[in-house]
Formats: structure tokens, sequence, C-alpha cells
């Protein structure tokens, strides 16, 4: 039987930090349920977060005009991509399980993350114009995102001061993972620690442990199939008339992203919906 596996790209300066204690936790039940947990700590490691020419080994397909992600591409193909890079591809090949543990930062990840997911996610590897979403690379693959806010809950509420976390959370969800293919299993939020009490922070680790115990057998977020779409420069790619008309009849919109004018579906980015409820799910239908 294959060895599970499951990678943590983690980032946090402190080894004494909550996130630290974070990937501890998930390190050990993940360990004590049979995963080989590989750990990428990237500030430990010094990983380069800027996508440059240094990415590419040799000479360039285009020396008149650098584009960063063509020549990655065509570096990826003939095995030319640095050695940093090609580790972390080889850790994203083996794993069935990504989390990834951060504290947010500006409504995103730290700049060492976004530069791990700009260099390591190369055009490829990790989707090609034929491979994107719910029929993307890694649809076979699952990946969260988990992290630590400085805000309390309330303040990313859809009437709070920072707005919803539901929009924040899109484009990391949807943008990036999703895109490349990944079933995304709802995030992990652990509000405002730093201004929480002992006790509570205390409450919120063994949550987190109790949730990693079932954590591969819950059902992934949702987000529109590909085949609700015309996916042709000539229909530009939107949502196809037929689909948008059985729509109309609909209270809230497809997702977070595709709201239609509509209030937003609640919790789309944040819960997977109930089994019946899951008609707009993104595996089981092919994109092109």
């Amino acid at each position: 039987m294959a060895q599970k596996t499951a990678l943590i790209v983690y980032a946090h300066q402190s080894p004494g930090s909550f996130n630290a204690a974070v990937r501890e936790v998930a390190v050990q039940e993940l360990t004590a349920q049979g995963y080989t947990v590989t750990v990428s700590d990237l500030y430990a490691m010094d990983f380069r977060a800027n996508a440059t020419r240094d990415d590419i080994i040799g000479d360039l397909k285009n020396s008149e005009l650098f584009q960063y992600g063509e020549e990655t591409m065509h570096a990826w193909m003939e095995g030319r991509l640095s050695d940093d890079i090609v580790a972390e591809q080889r850790k994203v090949e083996e794993a069935e399980l990504i989390i990834f543990q951060f504290p947010l930062y500006w409504f995103s990840v730290p700049a060492v993350m976004k530069g791990w997911m700009d260099r390591v996610l190369t055009q490829g590897f990790a989707f090609s114009l034929e491979k994107i979403y719910n029929n993307g690379v890694f649809k076979d693959k699952k990946a969260m995102l988990s992290f630590t806010t400085g805000a309390t809950q309330s303040m990313f509420q859809p009437d709070g001061i920072n707005g919803d976390i539901n929009v924040t959370l899109w484009p990391l969800q949807n943008g990036t993972l999703h895109f490349c293919g990944f079933q995304v299993l709802a995030p992990q939020i652990f509000w405002s620690p730093a201004h929480s009490p002992a006790a509570v922070r205390a409450a919120m680790l063994e949550g987190w442990r109790q949730r990693l115990k079932g954590l591969l057998a819950e059902k992934p977020l949702t987000f529109a199939p590909c085949e609700f779409f015309d996916l042709s420069f000539q229909g530009g790619f939107q949502l196809r008339p037929e689909v948008r008309e059985q729509q109309q009849s609909q209270p809230y919109g497809l997702t977070t992203g595709h709201h239609l004018g509509k209030p937003l579906p609640p919790d789309n980015q944040t819960r997977a919906p109930p089994t019946d409820e899951a008609t707009p799910h993104s595996q089981n239908h092919p994109c092109v």
C-alpha cells in the first residue's frame, strides 16, 4: 500500500509563534494517522520570493523579451528549472494533501508564500490551457489554507469593518488552488490568537487537532464547474445562456465570485455545503 503523504507549506518567522504551534499539531496528528509529513519552512529555508531570470537554467527561448511564464513553462518541460523550484515541485507531486500555514498579511499570504506560489506552480507543472479548475492537474489532491488573523471574527463579517472573509479568500482559494485543480477544503481560521487568553488559544489548537482526525473525509468547497461556461474565445469563457437562465430563479449567486449580481451564497468560501446542496460541485465535471 502506498505511503500517505502530506506537505505543509509554512510561513512564519518565529518558532515560538502560534502558527508554529498549529503546524506542530498538524505534523503530530497526521503522523499519528500514518502520513509522512513534509514541512517547507519558507523563512528557515530562505526561500526566494521573487520570480526572476535566475529560475531558468540555460538559454532563454526569447532573449529579446523575457516573459517569466513562458520561459518557466519551457524550462519545466526541458528540466531546466532552478533546483529550489524542482525540489518543491517534487514535494507537491508526492503529497495528496497540502496545508498552507501562515498569518494573514494584508488580506493575503506573506510575500515569501506568494513567491512560493508564483515560482513553484509553473505553467505545465500546475496548469495548462486544457487543464484548469475542475479538470486541473491536481484534481486528485486536496489543499487548504490554515491561518491566523489579527482581527476578530466579527470584523470579517459581511457587515464588519474588514468585509466578508469569503470575498477575501476567493482569490487564493479559487484563483490559485482551485485553478490548479485542487479539491479545496474549508479553511481553518484562527481568529485573533494574539489577543486571546491562553485558554482560548489552547482550545483553538485542540479544535484543530480534532478536525485533523477527520480532515481527509471532509467534502471540499464548491465552485462553478467548467461545463457551465462557453470555453471559447468566441464565447468569451462566459456562463452559458442556459445556465444563466437556470440561475435566474435562485436566491443567491453561484459562488462568491460568480455572484451574478445577487447576494453571495453564505459561507461559500468557508464551509462545504451539505451533500444535497452541492449541486454546482466542480470535481465531477469535465472542463473541456
